[in-house]
């Protein structure tokens, strides 16, 4: 990407104080920045809730077109990875950027349980989820398709479920997920594995109606001949009728 710079002196913080985030390398591949670090632990079973920002607000909100090792649920160790669609978020972005890896010990305010990957979604239809609730705040349940928000529902009671309605509209892919947020802390943000949505009826059984009806068609047609056909040497036999 040209123009654009990225500053290599990065910046990380944990709220606690025996935990510590070091930043190893950032490489830039094309159009995406790639931020390697290490997260040290001693404490076994902790999980983290951490988030990327940028200098170009001030490091005020969080990045959104990240993925790797980053969000909720991010397990201590070494060579962690994060990528940033740097495009996606600031279009064509020129000037100098600094980051800044900012977490703190993950508490789970809802968790999924038991989603299935491999259950078979279908659009106009609608699902019972089975939520985990870790805290008394309404939540955001919001179906995505890749990047793009599809439909969802505000302030939702986090009451342990939720019925998920899959638009008639929804373009069917393997690319979907459900993002749940709390609605008093934007940074506490969890995502579904991703799935897949179908289309209600399979294509097949939508297209052999029409394939039965044109067949009772041409054989309708084909009952007399035409002008032209008479005298061409081809015969076509048409049937008595009764009374005749």
């Amino acid at each position: 990407m040209k123009g654009f710079l990225l500053f290599t002196t990065l910046l990380a913080a944990l709220v606690t104080s025996a935990q510590t985030v070091t930043i190893k390398k950032v490489e830039l591949a094309g159009e995406k920045v790639i931020v390697h670090y290490d997260l040290d632990d001693n404490s076994p079973g902790r999980e983290y809730q951490l988030n990327l920002y940028a200098s170009k607000d001030n490091y005020a909100t969080p990045l959104t077109k990240v993925k790797g090792d980053i969000g909720a649920e991010v397990k201590p160790g070494v060579d962690r990875k994060i990528e940033w669609a740097v495009k996606e978020e600031y279009g064509p972005y020129k000037g100098k950027i600094a980051l800044e890896i900012k977490g703190s010990v993950f508490v789970a305010f809802v968790k999924f349980q038991d989603f299935g990957t491999d259950r078979s979604y279908k659009r106009g239809k609608s699902y019972n989820l089975n939520l985990k609730s870790g805290s008394p705040n309404p939540i955001h349940v919001e179906l995505y398709k890749g990047g793009q928000r599809v439909s969802g529902e505000m302030n939702h009671p986090n009451n342990g479920a939720y019925s998920l309605s899959v638009p008639s509209t929804a373009k069917p892919g393997k690319d979907y997920r459900i993002k749940i947020s709390d609605s008093k802390n934007s940074e506490a943000v969890v995502y579904s594995p991703y799935f897949k949505v179908k289309p209600k009826l399979p294509l097949l059984v939508k297209v052999l109606p029409v394939l039965a009806i044109g067949g009772a068609v041409a054989a309708l047609a084909g009952g007399k001949k035409s002008p032209k056909e008479e005298g061409n040497g081809t015969e076509i036999l048409v049937p008595d009728l009764p009374g005749n």
